[in-house]
């Protein structure tokens, strides 16, 4: 295999994480929910408050990958978490150790930052992603569920926190 570099991604980046984010959503049979624009991108990960940091994976010049993170905090540890919200791996490139990379690499990040975990979210089908987490000794915890609020439910509920 050829050399993986992986790299934190810049403002110039943008098209690149866009491009990311699609070939995510098409996996995930969800290109209909994807309205992120490359400013969007630049605004939100580069702006004066960046929401998340992106790490991209890249073989020779080609972007072969990414990873999207941010920090959350566990009340429990007392410590902030890593908690990482895609990863995405170019398809021609599964299965040669670029994903095993990208989480090694934010591994070291979470380490560095004495995170006391990271964390992530997998959709219950996609069985090839969980067993090959479980390979790397993470547990996928059955008993919890992600709860989200968009559009006029989010509304409704910033309306009575007003």
């Amino acid at each position: 295999m050829s050399s993986v570099q992986i790299v934190p991604a810049g403002p110039g980046d943008a098209p690149t994480i866009l491009q990311m984010i699609k070939g995510l959503a098409e996996y995930e049979q969800l290109t209909h929910e994807v309205t992120a624009t490359e400013a969007d991108i630049r605004q939100s990960l580069f702006g004066p408050s960046p929401a998340a940091e992106v790490v991209l994976a890249y073989v020779g010049d080609a972007a072969v990958g990414f990873a999207l993170f941010f920090h959350n905090f566990s009340t429990f540890v007392g410590r902030p978490g890593l908690y990482l919200e895609d990863l995405f791996v170019v398809p021609e490139w599964r299965g040669k150790g670029v994903g095993r990379q990208l989480l090694g690499h934010l591994a070291v990040i979470a380490e560095e930052r004495r995170c006391g975990r990271m964390e992530w979210a997998v959709l219950d089908w996609n069985e090839s992603a969980i067993g090959f987490y479980q390979k790397l000794g993470a547990q996928v915890l059955d008993d919890w569920r992600i709860c989200r609020l968009t559009g006029d439910a989010l509304r409704r509920a910033a309306s009575v926190g007003g």
